[in-house]
């Protein structure tokens, strides 16, 4: 991949980023973060509290690559055919006819994923790995891209339903907005405090075809031997730390890769750093590190078993930077 293509990815997520800022102050990070998943056709969970912007940023994403946004708000009485879509007998036509649910869609906001029981959540495994969704034996292709963004909130357990690993291990990002900082804060209530902005007024940025460039720019990002084998080091060691009861998949380290390619494009490089893959671990791995009940009493987190993890493994060497 030429520099010039490397770049271009950069200079799509500044002018994402800045236009983002436009409705939502403070999300520069999560912004990145999202855009590098929509490069690399991954899902992301956002795990926050209510209020802090969630559906806005989902929202202006979609909007910032002119794409269909749909929502599916989330309760413990939804099923899966308010998901997926059900098929409806046409008496004229003499023959069963698909109409499609929220999930035939470019963005679809999951909102409170954790609110629906485990039988409509499933109804999102098929959609996630293979684009696709099976309703009463037909398969109907999800239309391209197709980038699920969920939220949960962290804090209220009543009436919730955990996901279970093989949904978690679907999302190539955890992700926190979290609060804002106090000059924040105060930027957003000029922003929002007279009025609000509503995500329709941003101009679409960039095109399906654009997209696709990018996409094609970032699967083209090298990542040498030494860098590769780092990942698959990483990945490993979750798996023999005591207390670790289910360490990182394969999945995992093939969503570690990717998004390491994603941030050296956003950054303007056509190779991969150790530092891309430090960065994007604890996104990539935390949610998919499940404790034991003795670790958990002892107050151990997924999030530092990752530290421990990355401060374990060996970093390799910088390549050489090949020439072009």
């Amino acid at each position: 991949m030429s520099t010039i293509l490397s770049s271009g990815v950069k200079d799509a997520a500044e002018r994402l980023v800045a236009q983002v800022g436009r409705v939502m102050v403070g999300s520069n990070e999560a912004v990145e973060q999202l855009f590098a998943a929509l490069l690399v056709e991954g899902h992301v969970l956002l795990d926050d509290v209510p209020g802090v912007g969630k559906t806005t940023l989902a929202r202006a994403v979609a909007r910032s690559f002119d794409l269909d946004f749909r929502r599916v708000q989330c309760t413990p009485d939804i099923v899966p055919s308010d998901i997926t879509g059900v098929s409806i007998y046409d008496q004229r036509a003499g023959r069963f006819e698909y109409r499609p649910g929220p999930l035939m869609a470019n963005v679809v906001l999951v909102d409170e994923i954790n609110r629906a029981t485990p039988r409509a959540q499933s109804s999102l495994l098929e959609a996630m790995q293979e684009r696709q969704v099976t309703v009463d034996e037909a398969t109907h292709p999800l239309p391209d891209p197709f980038f699920v963004i969920a939220t949960q909130n962290p804090i209220e357990l009543e009436g919730t339903f955990p996901l279970p690993e093989a949904q978690l291990d679907r999302f190539l990002f955890l992700l926190n907005l979290g609060y804002p900082s106090a000059d924040q804060e105060d930027e957003m209530l000029k922003l929002h405090g007279s009025a609000t902005v509503d995500t329709g007024t941003l101009d679409p940025l960039f095109d399906r075809a654009g997209l696709a460039g990018f996409r094609d720019a970032v699967r083209a990002v090298r990542i040498g031997d030494a860098v590769r084998g780092y990942i698959a080091a990483i990945g490993r060691a979750t798996r023999g730390i005591p207390g670790v009861e289910l360490g990182a998949s394969p999945r995992a380290s093939i969503a570690l890769f990717r998004a390491a390619q994603a941030r050296a494009a956003i950054q303007g490089r056509d190779y991969v750093l150790p530092d891309d893959v430090k960065r994007q671990a604890p996104a990539v791995l935390r949610h998919r590190l499940f404790l034991d009940a003795d670790a958990q009493m002892r107050g151990r987190t997924p999030a530092a078993i990752v530290s421990e993890v990355l401060a374990r493994v060996p970093v390799p060497a910088e390549e050489p930077r090949p020439v072009a």
